[in-house]
């Protein structure tokens, strides 16, 4: 994880583990959620990115132990309500594949913007866990079901077609970055509140619960896998 300010009122948080197309580990989640909990005042808008240019991220890290996989899926979870409960908006810049966890990490931010590179795939199912639906349906609609089920990778035009991203661009992480800018113009408690009315309309926050609940019991072996 790579944090840097590249301008007053904005935070950028980049994902730096390239040799395993940042996967996401304990080390790398807790990263985040230091990073995000630890915003001053002053930021009014965060950037999440890839330190590496045709990566975003593949996911939860499959080479760690079952018993740390639990504990990455937990935490995990953590960080999106500790993301999409943020008072300040959350912009993602994807530059690559975002599969699984990473797809999520995707859809907890507050706008998406990507390059041709971005895909977006959501493989829980194939690993006994359901992955995504949290958020798929404010995002995409009975479109989810689809995605969930086909296991196929989501291209560019179609992810801007269905909602899994708000535009394409040439360069994503300077749009990114353009798109906060405006927003530390803008007046921060009207932002927090336009974003807490979403979120709580969405039902985000119940959905999300009962799926980290769900998932931790497959992991425990509550819910068996087959």
């Amino acid at each position: 994880m790579r944090p840097s300010e590249p301008q007053a009122g904005v935070l950028l948080l980049a994902l730096d583990r390239p040799k395993v197309h940042n996967a996401l580990d304990l080390e790398l989640v807790a990263a985040l959620r230091k990073h995000i909990s630890g915003a001053g005042p002053g930021t009014r808008a965060i950037v999440v990115c890839s330190q590496t240019s045709g990566r975003f991220c593949a996911g939860a890290d499959l080479a760690v132990p079952d018993a740390e996989r639990k504990a990455v899926s937990d935490e995990l979870y953590a960080l999106f309500e500790q993301m999409i409960t943020a008072p300040v908006p959350i912009v993602a810049a994807i530059d690559g594949a975002a599969v699984g966890g990473g797809a999520q990490l995707a859809l907890a931010c507050d706008v998406r913007l990507g390059s041709e590179r971005a895909r977006f795939r959501f493989v829980g199912p194939a690993h006994g866990l359901s992955v995504g639906p949290w958020a798929l349906p404010s995002t995409v609609g009975r479109h989810a079901l689809e995605l969930i089920f086909s296991q196929r990778f989501v291209e560019p035009e179609e992810s801007v077609r269905i909602g899994l991203l708000d535009r394409v661009a040439d360069a994503p992480l300077a749009e990114a970055l353009a798109v906060a800018r405006t927003v530390t113009g803008l007046d921060p408690d009207a932002v927090r509140r336009a974003k807490e009315h979403v979120v709580h309309g969405e039902r985000l926050l119940e959905r999300l619960a009962r799926e980290r609940t769900e998932n931790g019991a497959v992991f425990t072996g509550e819910v068996p896998r087959r």
